[in-house]
């Protein structure tokens, strides 16, 4: 009997590791379920790298919170903390640091929801350039030659028209810049709103003094131009965000409930689990459930990037955001809402986005820095001028307002978040989600490459690789035999036989096989031993017919791409190593398959962990990718990791990108992707550097006027922008 056992074990796991081990990890996984609350709070004054640190540190720092994480596109926080916390308590919090917050629903994710920070920019933006094109016609009068009191009335005129705009057009600036004050800090929007209120207040000085000189026209072309650079800014964070908002638009707000045999529409938020949906040709799944009713074609490529639609039949799982094509279908909802797959992972792309880089880190420090260093550049211009020009308070406070414009570090804000956020889109549409914003760089240094074998480079279900081979009555009678067992060699052979043998008195026998009665003979199908033959090197089943014992091979299915993924990472230069707790056989062949040479059978998930622990001790940087509990350990110890959309909870959890769909292709676009985005992290350095290095000497030597600065400076965060969104 336990020789029996060890044969089923191993049978077992050649097969289908994961079937032995699936109970105990969703048990693992429900003792693990996190207890902590999740609250979302709308930032709607955020902008920039500063306002990031301010917000998750002030967050950081409330007892029960465990991780505060803002999402800059998005301007949201999401504060995963213990029950006791409230929104309330933490929109205090924030409220004491400058910054407003207002609390989200964490399950509203649409893509519908209105831009109203859009909207708002732009209409601040056209009553700017409305303005701007009006005091450039009166400009031109005075320009031509007009004097004395013609020019003054022209002058006031002006005055007329840029007041109201800078103050209307400048409220984003000096709203931002008041609550970073009220809160003892010197933000970014600061110098920008000195600068406005300095080009307005000398013009109204000249205005009133009857100088020759008021610079109306430049106080709205400056209001106008920085409105501009940030809302094309805006606008360029729009289309990099568009891989969150494409799985926003999966989300159906309604779906159609049978209640007592009546179908009646109720809101998704109403839905759930255990209710009964139908779903009709061409709508989409608006919940996670089984089919229970009906047959049809299912469209996943939008959700998972699977090309070619699959058969939904009883019994087939199904995820909100899928189509279904061909046949009404009946679901049992297991999942609706925020709690559906489609909803988690729209977080985890809203984290991706909102995740922070080393480069970011450094960006921040940068910011904060800079601030101070502006307003001390300044004022000594000021006074410089001040004292080189003989008291000319005009000609001064011009060029303190141009070093304010100048010198403000949007291009350095933007340099890192910019292009994390252009890569996640990238990647996304490739099938791959980046829960962990680090994992870019981390991937990009990348030299060694441990892959997992079933359910990671194979689908986990064993394939009949001689059935052609064998004579038809054979097939017929291993086929009527199979039928009865649940065994995952038995069900992939009875998948494919064709018509099975009538076989009577079918009875299983644990840890040994099936056996039942053809055509008056008994005839068995399992383990060697039992049919009385030698087991062979390769995973198999036998049947033992009429005194002859025929043996069925298998082999594990290849997962799509998986053979181009590993010829792509060694034609890189990668390091590639297989390890599997799998049978030697199974391994060995798989391994020729792919043309990996270093590989190791029944491996341990300690030894795994260990391995890949050993590979970094030696200064290796490893990506791991595997799918199962086994994996989880040695996810976790690899420099950056990677598990399927199919895998385990706990893989996941301990991975840094998720594969969406079953292509492996994708997995070598990410790391020639990665390395793309380091490099234009460090050339938006290079480019914020060399804007201010160019650009503070010409401003502190008075070469630069407010408006001359402003265009400068929207140039510099355009083209930083621009810059991230070259990713291929």
């Amino acid at each position: 009997m336990a020789l029996a056992e060890s044969f089923d074990e191993a049978n077992r796991l050649s097969a289908c590791p994961a079937c032995a081990v699936v109970p105990s990890a969703e048990r693992l996984a429900a003792m693990a379920a996190p207890t902590e609350a999740r609250i979302m709070l709308s930032l709607p004054m955020v902008h920039c790298a500063t306002c990031i640190s301010t917000v998750e540190t002030a967050l950081a720092g409330v007892p029960g919170v465990r991780s505060a994480r803002v999402n800059l596109t998005r301007k949201r926080v999401s504060v995963d903390a213990s029950p006791d916390v409230t929104a309330a308590g933490l929109i205090e919090v924030l409220k004491a640091e400058g910054q407003e917050a207002h609390e989200l629903d964490p399950g509203l994710l649409s893509a519908t929801e209105t831009d109203k920070q859009g909207r708002d920019l732009l209409m601040r933006l056209g009553v700017a350039f409305f303005s701007m094109m009006n005091v450039m016609l009166l400009s031109v009068a005075v320009w031509s030659g007009a004097e004395a009191a013609t020019r003054d009335m022209f002058h006031w005129i002006s005055a007329a028209i840029a007041l109201p705009t800078v103050i209307f057009a400048g409220q984003p600036f000096f709203k931002s810049a008041w609550a970073s004050l009220r809160a003892g800090r010197l933000g970014m929007d600061v110098p920008i709103s000195l600068a406005l209120i300095l080009a307005s207040s000398i013009s109204v000085y000249e205005t009133m003094m009857s100088g020759h000189h008021a610079y109306f026209d430049a106080a709205v072309m400056l209001a106008f131009f920085l409105l501009l650079g940030r809302y094309l800014d805006h606008r360029t964070r729009a289309v990099a965000r568009s891989a969150a908002e494409e799985l926003a638009a999966l989300e159906v707000p309604r779906a159609w409930v049978m209640v007592d045999g009546v179908e009646v529409e109720r809101a998704i938020s109403a839905v759930v689990a255990g209710d009964t949906v139908v779903v009709r040709p061409g709508g989409r799944m608006p919940v996670d459930g089984v089919v229970i009713g009906g047959a049809s074609e299912v469209d996943r490529s939008l959700l998972t990037g699977e090309s070619l639609p699959v058969f939904a039949g009883v019994g087939t799982v199904v995820s909100a955001g899928e189509v279904n094509l061909t046949g009404p279908l009946t679901l049992r909802v297991t999942a609706a809402g925020k709690d559906s797959s489609l909803h988690r992972m729209a977080d985890l792309v809203a984290v991706a986005e909102g995740a922070k880089t080393r480069y970011t880190s450094l960006a921040d420090r940068a910011a904060k820095l800079y601030s101070p260093l502006v307003h001390i550049l300044s004022f000594s211009a000021f006074g410089y001028w001040m004292w080189a020009t003989g008291g000319d308070v005009r000609y001064a406070i011009n060029i303190s307002a141009a070093v304010l414009i100048i010198t403000c570090p949007c291009a350095l804000g933007l340099a890192v978040p910019a292009v994390v956020t252009s890569a996640s889109g990238r990647l996304f549409r490739k099938g791959l989600l980046i829960k962990n914003g680090t994992a870019l760089e981390r991937l990009a240094e990348v030299d060694t490459v441990v892959f997992d074998k079933t359910g990671t480079l194979t689908m986990g279900a064993p394939e009949v690789t001689n059935l052609g081979a064998l004579p038809a009555d054979v097939v017929a009678v291993a086929a009527g035999l199979a039928a009865g067992s649940s065994h995952p060699l038995a069900r992939a052979l009875a998948g494919v036989a064709g018509v099975p043998a009538s076989v009577s008195d079918v009875r299983e026998v644990p840890g040994y096989g099936i056996e039942g009665v053809w055509q008056g003979q008994r005839v068995r199908l399992g383990r060697a031993e039992w049919c009385g033959t030698e087991p062979l090197a390769v995973t198999a089943t036998y049947l033992s017919l009429g005194g002859v014992v025929h043996s069925f091979t298998f082999t594990d299915a290849l997962r799509p791409g998986a053979e181009a993924a590993v010829a792509a990472l060694r034609a890189d230069g990668r390091r590639i190593i297989l390890l599997s707790g799998d049978a030697v056989g199974a391994v060995a062949d798989l391994a020729g398959r792919l043309g990996i040479k270093e590989w190791s059978a029944g491996v341990l998930p300690a030894e795994k962990a260990a391995r890949v622990a050993a590979l970094s001790a030696e200064g290796r940087k490893v990506l791991m990718v595997g799918d199962g509990l086994n994996d989880t350990g040695a996810l976790a110890a690899a420099h950056v990791s990677i598990s399927p959309a199919s895998a385990l909870d706990a893989a996941r959890v301990a991975s840094d990108i998720v594969l969406l769909g079953q292509d492996m292709a994708p997995i070598a676009d990410a790391v020639r992707i990665s390395r793309q985005a380091v490099r234009r992290m460090v050339e938006n350095f290079i480019i914020s550097g060399g804007y201010n290095v160019v650009a503070v000497p010409l401003a502190l030597m008075g070469a630069a006027t407010p408006l001359a600065a402003a265009l400068a400076m929207s140039l510099s965060s355009i083209t930083v922008s621009l810059n991230a969104m070259r990713l291929k």
